[in-house]
């Protein structure tokens, strides 16, 4: 067998070439894809799930590995049917998701490795969703690069995940990949079923969502629509280099020169006021067109200069492609056709618009100089969702299910909330606005919770607490509590200490070297293939025992820690690779702890 990284780099040659795969389903016998797979899953929240059946990262070893390889030469794997729940929606519905049992989702993980290796490079750069270094902010980058868009097109598949066309979507994988087995298994995969209320349900189209391989399949299939929209639809509405000129504005401009060579500056200032009022070029060029896209999984945005006419036939012909190519309906209720500068558009979150302000002149050339650009806003909604959830009534209220907490955790969940606002509306004009409003809410809500915790009113608070953090900007109040160790550093955890300003976002990084470092053997990989208990010592039936969270054997109000407890805490892991006997005393409760080989100190790294 092939190096992993190795077989990578070959899919991603073939991808970038156009050329087709062949023999695939044997590279799934091979054990280190399993295990570099491993390596990245375990990690995640999901690991410890149950699917359709009992089956969890916990107890993990190479023979598990190995018997899911054996059923796969003799053609025998047997997909499970997912676990279907339903999640809650902001707009009032559900969402339904489906957990895989652990070998499918590993299984899944491999053959999603394989798949993004070749498919990755040939994915147009108009796509970001569920792909490397990419997402959101990247999408949203993108979007503020366009210049002088008059209508956005807000594009929205109904229901895309649920009714994906299976045939359609074998066809897609088939033209490119020339290996019925592997195309057989992901067919059969599409096909498990899901069950719901312990009920069991055919999967008659869609991917299975909440599975590791979905994102990617649904990125191959819409990836179909990108294709028709910048080799058909973008040539189709792009014609002219550039706008004609305004001739009103040009008049003003040839006045302000004569004007200016004959020493009449006051008759020349007036002029340029005049060219200041006019846009320099006909905004309505008849023979001046431009179309830009992007999309991010199922949403997408269109930016179109011309009439809205021909804005409208663009939304009709993606319509029709979608209905007719991929079999998927374009959702008439929310795809929008926007005015750029009157109106807001709606993508991932933000408000887009045109910026028009002709008293904004630049420094240096003393232009006009956000006429035409993008600007990123956080919508009005987002700003009064937020403090709603530190309000009742009207009023600011604190939070009584975080009060047998202690004061550093309280901190850090508010101060986790409070960041992963800022860091994702960072790149919006109105950050300051719209979050400063937010932070304030926020920590009033924090202090009247600490306040309750311990009994004491919000200005002691406030004053026992009152804290100061340095920033590019200077420095900034923050809500900071601190806990000394005796012989360790103090834990501190502060609210607040991010500055409210508008950052740019830097394109993502093509750096191959990026990729062969997520590449990499993981560390518990290595751990597993050592096959040797570190409790007792043992090489017999290698294992791994998973817990959801370290935290758990670390809160307060626990029984005195087992030698396997104080192993996991030392390390810092939340994995121990063990032997089976000493595993199921784990489980059960029993294990009265047989000696570690050699010091705790000298097993730690």
């Amino acid at each position: 067998m092939q190096n992993a990284v190795t077989q990578f780099e070959i899919y991603k040659d073939r991808g970038s070439r156009c050329l087709p795969l062949q023999r695939v389903y044997r590279q799934l016998f091979n054990p280190e894809l399993f295990l570099l797979s491993y390596g990245k899953i375990y990690r995640n929240d999901g690991a410890m799930t149950k699917g359709s059946t009992a089956e969890t990262a916990d107890g993990m070893s190479m023979e598990r590995i190995q018997t899911i390889i054996d059923a796969l030469k003799s053609e025998r794997y047997v997909w499970k049917p997912t676990r279907r729940v339903q999640i809650p929606k902001k707009s009032g519905g559900t969402r339904p998701l489906g957990l895989p049992t652990w070998s499918d989702k590993l299984l899944q993980d491999v053959i999603r490795s394989l798949l993004e290796a070749y498919y990755e490079p040939q994915f147009r750069d108009s796509s970001h969703g569920f792909r490397p270094r990419r997402g959101c902010h990247t999408a949203l980058l993108r979007v503020k690069q366009w210049k002088g868009t008059t209508w956005f097109i807000e594009g929205d598949i109904s229901k895309c995940f649920d009714k994906i066309d299976h045939s359609v979507l074998s066809g897609i994988l088939g033209e490119k990949i020339q290996d019925g087995r592997f195309l057989r298994l992901i067919a059969n995969m599409l096909r498990a079923g899901y069950l719901e209320d312990w009920k069991f349900n055919r999967t008659l189209s869609g991917t299975p969502q909440g599975g590791v391989i979905s994102p990617l399949l649904s990125n191959i299939y819409l990836d179909q629509l990108d294709q028709f929209v910048e080799d058909i639809l973008i040539p189709q509405y792009t014609r002219g280099k550039t706008r004609h000129r305004n001739p009103e504005y040009r008049h003003f401009e040839y006045r302000a020169r004569v004007a200016r060579k004959s020493g009449n500056h006051l008759e020349a200032r007036e002029a340029k006021r005049k060219m200041r009022t006019l846009p320099s070029c006909n905004p309505n060029d008849p023979n001046f067109r431009r179309l830009t896209y992007v999309r991010y999984a199922d949403d997408f945005l269109l930016g179109f200069i011309g009439p809205k006419c021909e804005a409208e036939e663009i939304k009709a012909k993606v319509g029709q492609f979608l209905a007719e190519r991929l079999r998927l309906d374009l959702s008439q209720a929310k795809t929008l056709i926007t005015h750029g500068r009157s109106e807001k558009a709606r993508f991932l979150g933000y408000e887009i618009m045109v910026s028009h302000c002709d008293d904004k002149l630049s420094h240096h050339r003393n232009q006009r100089s956000v006429n035409g650009k993008i600007a990123l806003l956080v919508p009005a909604d987002v700003q009064r969702a937020k403090m709603q959830r530190f309000m009742k009534g009207g009023k600011i209220v604190h939070r009584p299910e975080l009060l047998h907490d202690d004061d550093l955790s309280i901190i850090r969940l508010y101060q986790s909330q409070w960041r992963g606002l800022v860091n994702y509306y960072i790149m919006a004009h109105n950050v300051s606005a719209r979050l400063n409003k937010v932070h304030r809410v926020m920590e009033v809500s924090l202090c009247k919770t600490l306040a309750s915790k311990h009994k004491l009113t919000l200005t002691r608070v406030f004053r026992r607490y009152r804290g100061e953090q340095m920033t590019l900007y200077g420095p900034l109040k923050t809500i900071q509590a601190i806990k000394y160790r005796e012989g360790k550093k103090p834990l501190i955890a502060v609210f607040g200490g991010l500055p409210l300003r508008r950052q740019e976002m830097q394109p993502y990084s093509s750096d191959p070297l990026i990729e062969v470092q997520w590449n990499r053997r993981s560390e518990l990989a290595r751990r597993l293939e050592a096959n040797q208990c570190e409790l007792c010592g043992s090489t017999d039936q290698i294992e791994v025992h998973h817990l959801r969270k370290l935290s758990d054997l670390t809160r307060d109000g626990r029984k005195p820690k087992s030698n396997w407890e104080t192993v996991m805490i030392a390390r810092r892991r939340k994995t121990l690779v063990v032997c089976l006997a000493c595993h199921q005393k784990i489980d059960s409760g029993h294990y009265d702890g047989p000696a570690i080989r050699g010091t705790l100190e000298s097993r730690v790294r």
